[in-house]
């Protein structure tokens, strides 16, 4: 009995404490008013959550290896840097070349499908078409492509139409035949070694034969289908030619160091397609920087990846600025004197 009350009043004592002390946590659960003292880090001045950049992919298909292509491949990966998308952080590349094999370039293609890459830049024709063979879920973008509706990898320059666009080197090869008669007055025939596998090739001599006419120039062609024949077909125009012409054709680009030997010896002057080859050796070109049109590319690939655009509804883009590019020492070498108005206009004089 004794027990019981004692019970009773522990009961008494401890439920008002119980009650204050429920009533005391329901008001610090209860929103501050406006008149509160503010917390150390109100709602409005708390950071945003970071957003991570999804880390993408990127399969690089180069068919060879040259200082024009690989300007190109350089130039996209510093742009896409400058965009954001620093390389092993938000982007992680996968970078191949065909070794100037379509074979070799269908592989690269199927593994970059097989990978799931988030986008493809396909560097020059050849690895272009072998892409876009490949894969119709992928969106791919080429550079160093001549002449992307030929090829067959665009329906039209300014509606692709599916998963491939990108940046055409089409050359101004009209302009650059006129260096040869500036370089040569008296200059009568060229000769122009291309590949006869490679599509952006043949339309550059077709181009060059719809305007040798009024240049007061006949064109003579020598094609080849592998490195090793690029010097015998120089040779094989020695005395039938009174200049070389080398177009943005890969092969030949590759082993143009064959060329300049036999242009060399025998002071035949070589006027080429694009500037990389006159700084190995070539005297002249009006015509395209890789490394711009690499970069011009990679602010294609931004708007892909962000969702912005669709290569079926991006234009091909072509580069508009072309500049004059000389080289005094091979000009030497070869026999000729490179004329004042020439230097005066040009973009770029390579002294050694």
């Amino acid at each position: 009995m004794r027990k019981r009350k004692s019970i009773q009043l522990v009961q008494k004592i401890l439920c008002p404490l119980l009650l204050l002390s429920v009533a005391a946590c329901g008001q610090q659960s209860t929103p501050a008013n406006n008149s509160a003292q503010p917390s150390a880090q109100t709602p409005a001045e708390a950071p945003a959550p970071s957003q991570e950049t999804k880390q993408v992919k990127i399969g690089i298909a180069q068919f060879v290896e040259h200082p024009a292509l690989d300007a190109a491949r350089e130039g996209f990966i510093e742009q896409m840097t400058k965009n954001g998308y620093e390389k092993d952080k938000q982007v992680v590349y996968d970078i191949s070349s065909a070794q100037a094999s379509m074979d070799t370039a269908i592989q690269i293609a199927q593994k970059f499908n097989s990978d799931k890459v988030d986008l493809i830049l396909a560097i020059a024709t050849p690895t272009a078409q072998a892409s876009a063979q490949t894969t119709q879920d992928i969106p791919i973008l080429f550079t160093a492509v001549t002449d992307p509706v030929e090829a067959g990898l665009v329906k039209a320059m300014d509606k692709p139409g599916g998963n491939v666009t990108g940046t055409s080197d089409m050359n101004p090869v009209e302009e650059q035949l006129k260096l040869v008669k500036e370089l040569k007055p008296d200059a009568k025939t060229v000769g122009v070694i291309y590949s006869s596998g490679e599509v952006n090739s043949k339309v550059q001599v077709d181009a060059a034969k719809a305007v040798s006419e009024k240049l007061g120039l006949a064109i003579q062609e020598a094609a080849v289908t592998s490195a090793t024949e690029v010097k015998q077909a120089a040779e094989s125009m020695v005395g039938k030619v009174d200049a070389f012409y080398v177009p943005t054709d890969n092969l030949v680009v590759s082993s143009i160091s064959a060329v300049l030997g036999v242009a060399e010896s025998q002071k035949i002057p070589v006027v080429a397609g694009e500037e990389n080859s006159v700084k190995s050796g070539a005297i002249a070109t009006y015509g395209i920087d890789y490394t711009k049109l690499g970069a011009q590319t990679a602010d294609m690939a931004v708007k892909i990846l962000k969702g912005e655009s669709k290569p079926a509804d991006m234009a091909v883009e072509m580069q508009a600025d072309m500049k004059l590019v000389l080289n005094k020492k091979a000009a030497e070498k070869m026999g000729v004197t490179i004329p004042q108005s020439m230097l005066d206009r040009a973009g770029e004089v390579i002294e050694q």
